[in-house]
């Protein structure tokens, strides 16, 4: 649901998904597109105009999404994911065409978190492990993505949160 301030009744209802919402991220460059990430049974990303409550438009990840993270600098944001694949998506926004699968985790991916340069993801997964994956190119003057072969399919760093 979409709150105004001060209202005691919601403004929109945002009723997409087929089953709990796992993970919720406002695009950093577009003050109304807030994108949603579905449960195992839904499994989709969903990007809404939270002005107007409606869905601009939705795509099918394959398994559970269980967090989103916009990049800083250039059109593509990050996914985790559970059951059943266990991994980190990157994609291009708008076509939400899929530019890399990371994979590493022995078990669901239950949070994500950038860095503070905005060139680097930490991944928390339910197999308790922390994995550090360098996704992004942080020159934001230039905007623009590292070439797809400098990808790394393979965390940087594994830690045993234990």
């Amino acid at each position: 649901m979409v709150w105004a301030d001060r209202e005691t009744t919601p403004l929109h209802s945002l009723i997409e998904h087929s089953a709990a919402v796992k993970a919720l991220a406002w695009c950093p460059t577009s003050k109304n597109l807030l994108a949603s990430g579905g449960g195992t049974q839904d499994r989709r990303i969903c990007f809404w105009n939270a002005t107007h409550g409606t869905l601009q438009h939705s795509v099918d990840t394959g398994s559970q999404v269980s967090s989103i993270l916009w990049s800083r600098n250039t059109k593509e944001l990050v996914t985790g994911h559970g059951y059943s694949q266990n991994q980190l998506t990157v994609w291009k926004y708008p076509t939400m065409t899929r530019l890399a699968e990371l994979t590493g985790h022995q078990d669901r991916v239950l949070q994500l978190a950038m860095s503070p340069d905005g060139s680097t993801v930490v991944s928390l997964g339910a197999d308790e492990a922390l994995r550090l994956w360098k996704i992004f190119d942080c020159e934001t003057e230039k905007k623009t993505r590292r070439s797809d072969k400098s990808r790394s399919t393979s965390s940087k760093l594994s830690m045993n949160c234990r």
